[in-house]
């Protein structure tokens, strides 16, 4: 048994970049960009008013100056602005040839083709060009998650297609001979496929293309049909179940028959101790254990990790760093333990939990913390890590 750390730095080895593609600005947000972007020209391109209001030489504010053009968005000056003399013009549009500063029409009386300036000092109020990029400067870097700011600043730069790397295509395959779909009745002994439906939710949410092939049953060839299947389309297969020591977890077994070398089965983590991890070539299969909890958070602690380091993504989820606000303590600490919690006014409360099968503890968390292997309790006041779900 491997230690959660030692699990994450296996996968990040074992781990390749997919495939870039072109990709539709439209259908960009979410993805992740492949390539720097860099401007095409200055921006803003030219010196522009920032404020509706009026152009003129600074030197001449105290006087009564004569309106001798009027400046849309868009259009170019044609007048050069000489002594006594101003602009009217508007939030975006280009500066005339000699003015210096924009008095805002807030404060100007207006008489006829005449304005006076009626403040006490004016700032110059103009977006020079280049302040904010210069011609060919980086502006994204190759990494990122497209979020609305990144499209923004595609769209200005004439991105209109940007390169991206392409989506994970995420199988998922349920095991257990228990299971039934949830449009199913269940009969005495029988249980919905939760962990299927949970799980894909989780890849969609991620950003990536969820495939689903069904329930396996407990047997290796049926386990063996949906590997198989998987295989053909899928860059991650996830399968829940039939990971752990019981006479009908066939999954390690078949996994090695269809090719994959098992990097790790077994981490010091509560919950999710039976995962496994295995690659063949560069398609890579997760095996989950059956329980709700433990499915859920190992998908969001490890497939969530190889899905960033095959898309190349530098962006890894923010954690929060909070106080805990009411003591927490446990019997044993061999593991390392994760718990849901509840945020409240900038601090933490662990919820009831009842082990890795109630998954209706997730339904309130906020959020989950780790407690480390070798404590045993956790006081309040002390600062935690928090990951956001």
């Amino acid at each position: 048994m491997i230690t959660f750390e030692e699990a994450t730095v296996l996968i990040t080895r074992a781990a390749f970049p997919l495939s870039n593609e072109i990709c539709n600005l439209s259908e960009c947000h979410g993805r992740v960009l492949a390539v720097d972007v860099f401007a095409d020209m200055d921006m803003p391109p030219f010196d522009k008013s920032a404020v509706d209001g009026f152009a003129c030489r600074k030197q001449d504010i105290s006087n009564t100056l004569h309106i001798v053009e009027t400046i849309a968005a868009g259009k170019v000056p044609v007048v050069e602005i000489g002594y006594n003399e101003c602009s009217r013009i508007m939030t975006g549009a280009m500066l005339p040839q000699g003015a210096d500063t924009v008095l805002m029409v807030e404060n100007t009386e207006i008489t006829g083709e005449f304005v006076r300036f009626t403040g006490i000092q004016s700032a110059i109020n103009i977006c020079f060009i280049a302040e904010d990029i210069h011609k060919d400067e980086k502006v994204l870097e190759a990494g990122i998650l497209i979020k609305p700011q990144h499209i923004a600043v595609l769209a200005s730069v004439g991105c209109h297609s940007p390169i991206v790397y392409r989506k994970p295509v995420i199988g998922v395959i349920s095991t257990g001979n228990e299971l039934i779909e949830p449009g199913e009745q269940a009969l005495a002994g029988q249980i919905r496929n939760s962990n299927g439906w949970q799980l894909m939710a989780q890849i969609q949410e991620a950003g990536c293309i969820a495939h689903y092939f069904g329930i396996a049953d407990d047997s290796p060839e049926g386990t063996h049909a949906k590997i198989a299947a998987a295989q053909a389309t899928c860059d991650i297969i996830i399968l829940t179940g039939g990971v752990s020591m019981g006479d009908y977890d066939y999954v390690p077994g078949v996994i090695a028959e269809a090719g994959f070398t098992t990097i790790f089965h077994n981490i010091a983590v509560q919950p999710g101790k039976p995962t496994l991890f295995a690659v063949k070539d560069q398609t890579y299969l997760f095996g989950l254990p059956g329980n709700p909890v433990s499915a859920f958070v190992q998908f969001e602690l490890l497939v969530k990790l190889l899905i960033d380091e095959i898309t190349c993504c530098t962006e890894r989820q923010p954690m929060l760093r909070l106080q805990l606000g009411a003591d927490y303590k446990r019997r044993k600490s061999d593991r390392k333990s994760i718990l849901p919690v509840k945020i409240k006014y900038n601090e933490v409360y662990p919820i009831e939990y009842h082990g890795s099968a109630h998954i209706h503890a997730y339904v309130k968390a906020d959020g989950i913390i780790a407690i480390n292997i070798g404590e045993t309790e956790i006081l309040k006041g002390a600062l935690v890590d928090v990951r956001q779900l």
